[in-house]
């Protein structure tokens, strides 16, 4: 009897889940390494030291922010990576390379690029996004954490999350919580405005989460131990779904219902329903490894990977 159950919840899952093709391809103007979304654009940080923003009603690239070349370990002048990127009331956010290992923190804003912070600064920044027009919110490789404020350009907190290597945060909607992952495998809910963490999930994953998304009162991780896990924030409880590959990126629908993880070796996206632990639909296309996933709505989400191409996909009922 255990068998003929678990048979048809095979053949319903097979039933449920939609094999689909992006519906748009969009050609950045090289690699991408970082995108965010909002009802009009995407915001794409490249390898060529831009912010490439795109209108994907209109299918056209709106604005290119530029970043001056800096000197590479040959000496050769090239242009910067941009790691992370943002949007927020008319103000661009760009985290770009420097020598030396190092990270500059630039704010575009009324057509005029301003450096934050600078590479005599010595600091060693993954990722930066805005929690409000005065703050941002940081992570180091060293796994601190900061609350920036541009007013004072000074920062309101830095604290160590643990010692294991940073990996990836995500700030909720509301923006006062981020969840953090590390080499670890641990996620850790902070309380941005307060700078304590929150509450700490584990063992789901049991080793390095490449990515991380919250929504609502879900967490997601993309595991290095081919799992792609999920927590309750109120309980604490969760699980997760086994891949064929290094899971690499995730993301949440808006509503928490719908969990994105790249999850195998082909750079297919799996979308589950997290209510019923079901796999909805497979997504195939993508030529390289996946780094990044964003919704846009319930049925709409971009994906990135290790080459310019950018992906739209729409989920059917």
């Amino acid at each position: 009897m255990k068998g003929l159950v678990t048979l048809f919840m095979l053949f319903s899952t097979l039933i449920l889940a939609q094999t689909l093709s992006p519906i748009q391809e969009i050609k950045a103007n090289a690699y991408v390494y970082d995108m965010v979304v909002d009802s009009k654009h995407l915001y794409i940080g490249t390898g060529k030291g831009t912010l490439q923003v795109y209108d994907y009603h209109s299918k056209q690239f709106t604005k290119t922010i530029t970043l001056p070349k800096i000197k590479d370990f040959m000496g050769d002048a090239v242009y910067p990576k941009v790691f992370s990127v943002d949007y927020m009331n008319g103000k661009y956010l760009l985290l770009s390379e420097a020598k030396s290992g190092y990270r500059e923190l630039y704010i575009h804003e009324n057509n005029s690029t301003k450096k934050i912070i600078s590479i005599k600064d010595k600091q060693a920044i993954a990722k930066a996004k805005f929690v409000d027009t005065h703050h941002i919110f940081l992570a180091n490789l060293g796994n601190e954490v900061m609350l920036y404020n541009l007013d004072t350009k000074k920062e309101k907190y830095r604290f160590q999350i643990s010692q294991s290597k940073f990996s990836d945060f995500d700030l909720n909607e509301q923006k006062d919580r981020a969840i953090v992952g590390c080499e670890s495998g641990e996620l850790s809910l902070v309380d941005i405005q307060k700078g304590t963490i929150v509450k700490v999930f584990k063992g789901q994953n049991l080793d390095n989460t490449y990515k991380v998304a919250i929504k609502k009162n879900i967490v997601t991780g993309a595991g290095q131990d081919r799992r792609g896990s999920y927590y309750k924030i109120n309980s604490g409880s969760g699980g997760y779904f086994e891949g064929s590959f290094l899971i690499y990126a995730t993301a949440l629908s808006p509503s928490a219902k719908l969990a994105a993880y790249a999850m195998n070796e082909e750079n297919d996206i799996i979308i589950y329903n997290l209510h019923t632990k079901q796999q909805v639909a497979l997504l195939k296309g993508q030529k390289s490894t996946l780094n990044t996933i964003v919704f846009l709505d319930e049925q709409h989400l971009f994906s990135a990977s290790s080459d310019p191409k950018i992906m739209m996909w729409k989920l059917t009922n």
